[in-house]
C-alpha cells in the first residue's frame, strides 16, 4: 500500500513480557505498521484491514481479531470501522477487540514477511 513504510509481524495486547510463537502467553499475534500520514491514513489502513478480514467467530487470545490505537481520535476510527464491518457482513456481533496499544515484541524472523516467503 502507497504510504506503508513497513509492517512488522509481533506480539502485542498482553501483559506478560517477552512472548514468542511457543511460549505466546497471553499475547495477540499482530502487525505493526509504520505510515506515513500524509499519504496514507489510519482509517484507510483500518478499511482495507476490514476487506480481508472476517471476525464473526470468537477465537483464542492468540489469534483473536483486535485494533490498538494510539489516541481517542484513532479509537474513534476503530469503532466506527467495526460498526462498518458488522453492517456490511450483516451481523450484529464482530469479535474484534479494541484496546490502547500496549507493548509490542518482534515475532521470530520466520515470521517476517510470511506471505512473501511462503507463496
Amino acid at each position: 500500500m502507497d504510504g506503508v513504510i513497513r509492517t512488522v509481524v509481533g506480539y502485542t495486547g498482553g501483559k506478560e513480557k517477552n512472548p514468542t510463537y511457543r511460549k505466546i502467553k497471553d499475547s495477540t499475534e499482530s502487525i505493526l505498521i509504520e505510515y506515513d500520514p500524509d499519504i496514507i491514513s489510519y482509517e484507510d489502513i483500518l478499511v482495507e484491514w476490514s476487506r480481508m478480514h472476517s471476525p464473526i467467530s470468537k477465537r483464542k487470545t492468540q489469534y483473536r481479531s483486535a485494533i490498538f490505537y494510539a489516541d481517542e481520535e484513532q479509537k474513534k476510527i476503530a469503532e466506527e470501522t467495526v460498526k462498518a464491518m458488522k453492517s456490511a457482513l450483516g451481523v450484529s456481533k464482530v469479535f474484534t477487540g479494541i484496546e490502547p496499544v500496549s507493548a509490542f515484541y518482534r515475532a521470530e524472523e520466520y515470521h517476517q514477511n510470511y506471505l512473501n516467503k511462503y507463496r
